[in-house]
């Protein structure tokens, strides 16, 4: 199944977007969202990885702001450090990926998803720069259409692969 992601500047962008995905049909179980948390209240990585995984992010409690209104969007929403990057969030079929090989980052979990290492760490350092990135598995019919979704709602660098 293909993958479709793309990198948003705004994290209002990248909410609007997962709605849109989501008004359209898209499942939501499909829908991979990873963002920094620089409003973690554990701050910094501590070098150890894992900050919480799993913990329960719809309420807002911990990520407060934009990032809270985008959990509440996704379901398994979890929080987690990944060394050199900090405090991040993850939901949807990237977040298992992140738990299991925090070491590897951002890209390595991309790389589950079907997007080669080069590009992963292209958005790796996108999320490193604050972007939000959203990703979709997507069957080969719907690929242009959810692609199309993420341009109007003002992704970046959408690609498929």
């Amino acid at each position: 199944m293909p993958t479709v992601i793309g990198s948003f500047s705004s994290a209002d962008d990248a909410e609007q977007a997962i709605g849109a995905l989501k008004d359209d049909g898209f499942d939501e179980q499909e829908i991979s969202l990873v963002a920094l948390d620089s409003e973690s209240e554990f701050g910094q990585d501590d070098g150890r990885g894992v900050l919480s995984m799993g913990q329960d992010l719809t309420s807002g409690t911990t990520t407060g702001g934009a990032l809270g209104g985008i959990a509440g969007l996704l379901a398994g929403v979890g929080a987690l450090a990944i060394p050199g990057i900090g405090p991040i969030i993850a939901a949807g079929p990237i977040a298992a990926g992140l738990s299991g090989a925090v070491v590897g980052g951002i890209a390595g979990g991309l790389l589950d998803l079907g997007v080669p290492e080069d590009r992963g760490q292209y958005y790796e350092d996108r999320v490193r720069e604050g972007d939000v990135l959203v990703a979709l598995n997507a069957d080969d019919q719907e690929v242009d259409r959810a692609a199309q979704i993420m341009r109007d709602y003002g992704a970046d660098d959408v690609e498929t692969h």
